[in-house]
């Protein structure tokens, strides 16, 4: 008898987490599974890559409110949404006075404890094997969904992070079980709740490198061939955490080196007009190039030479593995869970998280043709596809 599964996600805008959860669907094994997939507010590129196999649940206006901009949820008639909404601003606010955190991670858990109540019951699908809370905050899944047993999933690197644990604990606290990205998500996560490290094991993104190779073969024409010049990519949100704003600034120095490059960057967020800003004020308009959103990445990883990914901070980055899948070398800042994802002059190299360090670092290996073959060969003869990962499902 198949087993009855729910899974929760705020939306499918293209990300590294949605990503994830793509390829954890493209894994599932339906012959084992009825699969529901309940997403709060039906938008972003990948909804199109839903499988055909997945129960795609209803759309329920409350639930997709509770990231609209408030007006738009006003006009929509969420009213008490929206108090709650900023009942959380104002909770977060008097937390911010007292704490003074670096980032506003902890706002979402005064969010997800505001809203939460006032949302609608999803127990009418009826009672589930097992349920699924693929991203913070999991107060819905704990509160409104009925489950023999439930799971929630870490993205991110919690010593990085600012959170209010004591707010926090009760809600992984109520999980069965808690799935880390990474080995060194598992360590930070429990660090921060020692008292859940029993809970907590480690399941890696899944990527199909079949799927991968693939959508790469598709056609792309602002990445050039030109063998004049290192071509570098990066693709993630312009988010603070991702640290592209950084880019510009690294690419004057590794042009003052007298080095001959392109720095692609693939995304969108909030951050983009500093990072424009940036690009003006280094006058760098020629060598940091936007290429905007992508639904599909992959022939750009494909077209450049070397993959970078600057982030102050990861859980596991979804497009170094992508990256290494089509034998790029990738270099990454030396985030705290760096040496998690690369094995550093092996199948990848570490750089110094500042700018000088970065810039060095980088220009490094750009000039070390033996070690960027070497790197190459290594990707090449090694695979980095886990499909299999998905089998921990059936012993969580």
């Amino acid at each position: 008898m198949k087993k009855r599964l729910f899974i929760a996600i705020h939306y499918l805008e293209i990300g590294g987490v949605e990503r994830s959860l793509i390829g954890l669907l493209n894994a599932l094994d339906y012959s084992l599974y009825d699969v529901d997939l309940f997403v709060y507010q039906h938008c972003g590129e990948f909804m199109s890559m839903i499988p055909p196999q997945v129960n795609l649940l209803p759309e329920i206006g409350s639930y997709a409110a509770i990231e609209k901009p408030m007006a738009h949820a006003l006009r929509e008639g969420h009213v008490g949404l929206v108090l709650g909404r900023l009942l959380a601003k104002w909770m977060f606010s008097n937390y911010k006075r007292k704490h003074h955190p670096k980032d506003g991670s902890a706002i979402f858990q005064y969010v997800g404890d505001c809203v939460t109540p006032l949302l609608p019951s999803l127990k009418k699908y009826g009672e589930y094997d097992v349920a699924i809370s693929f991203l913070t905050p999991h107060n819905i899944v704990r509160d409104k969904v009925k489950a023999k047993k439930k799971l929630a999933w870490i993205h991110t690197d919690y010593t990085f992070i600012e959170v209010n644990a004591a707010q926090e604990l009760p809600i992984w606290d109520a999980y069965d079980r808690i799935f880390a990205v990474s080995e060194g998500v598992k360590e930070g996560f429990a660090k921060v709740f020692p008292s859940l490290a029993k809970k907590v094991s480690v399941f890696e993104n899944i990527l199909s490198e079949k799927f991968v190779r693939e959508q790469a073969m598709a056609g792309q024409e602002e990445i050039a061939k030109d063998n004049s010049m290192f071509k570098l990519l990066s693709v993630g949100r312009f988010t603070h955490a991702k640290n592209f704003d950084i880019v510009p600034f690294v690419c004057q120095k590794l042009v003052e080196k007298g080095l001959k490059i392109k720095w692609y960057l693939i995304g969108f967020g909030g951050d983009e007009a500093l990072i424009r800003k940036n690009i003006e004020t280094t006058g760098m308009q020629n060598v940091c190039i936007i290429l905007g959103k992508k639904t599909n990445p992959y022939p750009y990883v494909a077209a450049c030479d070397v993959y970078v990914q600057p982030s102050r901070y990861e859980g596991k980055a979804v497009t170094v593995r992508e990256a290494q899948i089509l034998d790029k070398p990738v270099i990454i800042a030396d985030y705290a869970t760096a040496h998690s994802q690369v094995q550093d002059g092996v199948d990848g190299t570490i750089v110094p998280l500042d700018n000088d360090g970065m810039a060095d670092g980088i220009a490094e290996f750009l000039q070390d043709k033996q070690k960027c073959q070497q790197i190459t060969t290594y990707l090449q003869t090694h695979h980095y596809g886990n499909e299999d990962e998905v089998k921990k499902l059936e012993i969580a």
